[in-house]
This record gives structure tokens, C-alpha cells and sequence, in this order.
């Protein structure tokens, strides 16, 4: 953005050298052999970027939302789209409950591997029967002495494969015992090793590179020290970082959708059909210009969203408004990429095709479109509660 200050505009310059190594085809390569991207990620953990949101005194970089969505942003804008942040997305803010509820022992045993890339971590909440009422969970916490036995089931849980620790949501008390719905619910940073853990990869349609898997917990014991805070309060610890999470995939979004509109722009300007480039065509400039545009907006929306979050304001409606609008304009630009190379958007060769597929997935994740305007109608609009 033009109004990008010193701090930013070096870490967009930097961001871009780094991932300037990594071009189209290693992530082409990735995505087609499921392989997750290690030699990238260790790159951007020896360049500090994976604990830019961590705290200083635990071994990150001690910045904001603001500096976490730019650098999410560039990863995705170069090619890596989410096969590239969702690597090291997870790492870069999941870790945000332990931060702000985990016990000091806790910080100091987790944080500074997250923060210098030698812990990966996933986070378990998704459940098959669930979905997104998070509320209606059934994996089960029982207390035993000095630890926790975990029974259960969840689904979508990114770079499970890789992960040493998963923040796990349980029910420490089942809903039915408990006077509101979200109460009950307590977090564990789970072993991912330890005995009981299953983890299968989920078959799905893109960002191949980095696995969503299923994951089972039977008879698995947690220590009690692996407890994040106090018992029963996990729902309400995760929603100290929806927030923030909606802006960061909202500048994945963003970063996929120039990808795709800097590529359409440069065939446009190269394909010769009737003995012209094909972007003296308004069937073809217009499209763009409005992907550009869409773009343009949305990359404002999360600018303010970030600015707020980072100095303390609540913004939940500038929060979903940036993810909702990232992820349409996201979408469209890299839809008209497709359409742009024609029959070549089809096919692998070019790339397009994989933006296309990538930019898919933040209209889904981490929570609908729909459910972002079910949010606006009422806590915006003051209409009646739909669901």
C-alpha cells in the first residue's frame, strides 16, 4: 500500500527477496507431491519471520498483527499462496491463547521452539459432527490425578503431519452440565507423539503442500502442565485471537489474488490473438481493472482492521469485513486469471490454475462467508439473530 511505513515497506522488500528463492514451479512441485515446503519454512524461521508475533522475551520479534498479515501477505502474493503462510501460519500467531493464558512455565518451555522454527505446532478444534458450532464438541478431557485423559475426534487440522504439538479444544465438562453453551471447554497442548494419537491426511482439493488431516485421541494422557489456563475456560481463550486470525488469512487472500492478477496482467500483455494483445480488449482489461479495484479496497479494509487490533480497539466488524472482502476479491482475481489465459488457465503449466484452487479456500476457512454476514446483520445492523 502507498501509505506503507518504513517498518512495512522493509518488511515487504525482505519478504520478497526471501521468497524470490522459491518460485512457481518448487511450489507447483509441492502441491503436486503433497510435500510440505521445509526447505521455505526453514528459511523463513532463520530469518525471524516465523516468531515475528511471539514476545521478545521468549525469542520472537515482539510485533503485531500488522507486521504478521504483511509478511502472510508477500508470502502468498509471491507464488506460494496458502501452500506457502498456511506453513507458517500456524506458528506465526496459533500460539496466541499459551501467550496470553499459558502458565509462565509453559511459555518458557514452548515459545522460543515455535519462535525459532524447531517446534511446529497445529491446532485441533474442527470436529465431524460439529463444524463450526464449536460449542457442540464431544472430545472429552477427564481429569486423572496429575493429568488429563483425552478421548476424540477432529478434522482439518493443518500441518498435523509435521506437528510436535497440537492446541487441542476438549470438553472437560460435558454440555449438558453446564449453564451456557461455551463454558466447559478447556485447551491442551497435546504431544502429538504421544501414545493414543492417530494422525491421516485428509484428500482434498488444493493447498496439497500442507496436509489437513484427521486426528484421533484415544486414552491419551496430557499432563497437567500442558493445560493452557484454567480449566473450563478454552472457548473463551480462542476467541482472544478470532480476531486477529480473520485478518491474517484476509492478507493471504489478498496476497493470492495479486499473484493471480500480476500474472493475467502479464499474459495480456504478451498473448497475441488477431494480431493483437489480448489486453486491448475490454472483455479482458475491464475484468482486471476490477479485480484490481476489489483488491485495492479490501487491502485498506485490513489495514484498518490490523491498526486496531494492534492498538487494542475492539473490531470485530473491521476484522470480518477484511476477511469477507479479501476472500471475494481474492477469488475473483484469480477466477478472471483463469479465464484470462483461456484454455491455458486450465492447465497446470501456467499456475493459474493452482491460485485458482488456493484462493478457494478463505471463503470456507476459518469460518464461511456466510457466517461473517450472519455476524454483520446482527452485531452491525442490529437484525435478528439467524442461527
Amino acid at each position: 500500500m502507498r501509505s506503507d511505513s518504513e517498518d512495512i515497506t522493509l518488511i515487504r522488500e525482505t519478504i520478497r527477496s526471501t521468497c524470490s528463492k522459491f518460485d512457481d514451479d518448487y511450489w507447483s512441485t509441492a502441491d503436486r507431491e503433497h510435500r510440505f515446503p521445509i526447505e521455505f519454512y526453514d528459511t523463513m524461521a532463520a530469518g525471524g519471520w516465523v516468531g515475528i508475533a511471539i514476545p521478545e522475551q521468549y525469542g520472537g520479534g515482539g510485533r503485531g498483527v500488522t507486521e504478521a498479515a504483511t509478511v502472510l501477505e508477500e508470502v502468498a502474493a509471491s507464488g506460494a499462496c496458502m501452500n506457502g503462510a498456511s506453513s507458517i501460519h500456524m506458528s506465526i500467531f496459533g500460539m496466541h491463547p499459551v501467550v496470553l493464558h499459558g502458565s509462565e512455565e509453559m511459555k518458557q518451555r514452548y515459545l522460543p521452539p515455535v519462535a525459532d522454527g524447531s517446534m511446529h505446532v497445529a491446532f485441533g478444534i474442527t470436529e465431524p459432527n460439529a463444524g463450526t458450532d464449536t460449542t457442540k464438541i464431544t472430545t472429552r478431557a477427564v481429569r486423572d490425578g496429575d493429568a488429563y485423559v483425552i478421548n476424540g475426534r477432529k478434522v482439518w487440522t493443518s500441518k498435523a503431519l509435521e506437528a510436535d504439538r497440537i492446541l487441542l479444544l476438549t470438553r472437560t465438562t460435558p454440555l449438558n452440565e453446564v449453564a451456557k453453551p461455551h463454558q466447559g471447554m478447556t485447551l491442551f497442548l497435546v504431544d502429538k507423539h504421544a501414545p493414543g494419537v492417530g494422525v491421516v491426511p485428509i484428500s482434498k482439493m488444493g493447498r496439497n503442500a500442507v496436509a489437513s488431516c484427521e486426528t484421533t485421541y484415544d486414552d491419551v494422557v496430557v499432563p497437567i502442565g500442558d493445560r493452557v489456563g484454567e480449566e473450563g475456560k478454552g472457548f473463551t481463550y480462542l476467541l482472544d485471537g478470532l480476531n486477529a486470525e480473520r485478518i491474517l488469512v484476509a492478507s493471504e487472500a489478498l496476497g493470492i489474488g495479486r499473484a493471480a492478477l500480476r500474472a493475467a496482467v502479464r499474459y495480456a500483455n504478451e498473448r497475441v490473438v488477431f494480431d493483437r494483445p489480448i489486453g486491448k480488449n475490454q472483455g479482458i482489461a475491464f475484468p482486471l481493472a476490477h479485480a484490481h479495484a476489489q483488491l485495492r479496497a479490501a487491502a485498506l479494509m485490513i489495514r484498518e482492521a490490523s491498526t486496531l487490533i494492534d492498538a487494542g480497539v475492539p473490531c470485530g466488524e473491521e476484522a470480518n469485513l477484511a476477511k469477507y472482502l479479501a476472500a471475494e476479491a481474492g477469488f475473483f482475481a484469480a477466477d478472471r486469471a483463469v479465464q484470462t489465459f483461456g484454455g491455458f488457465g486450465y492447465a497446470t503449466e501456467y499456475h493459474v490454475e493452482r491460485y485458482f484452487r488456493e484462493a478457494r479456500l478463505p471463503r470456507i476457512a476459518p469460518i464461511s462467508q456466510e457466517l461473517i454476514l450472519a455476524y454483520v446483520a446482527e452485531h452491525v445492523l442490529g437484525l435478528p439473530r439467524s442461527h
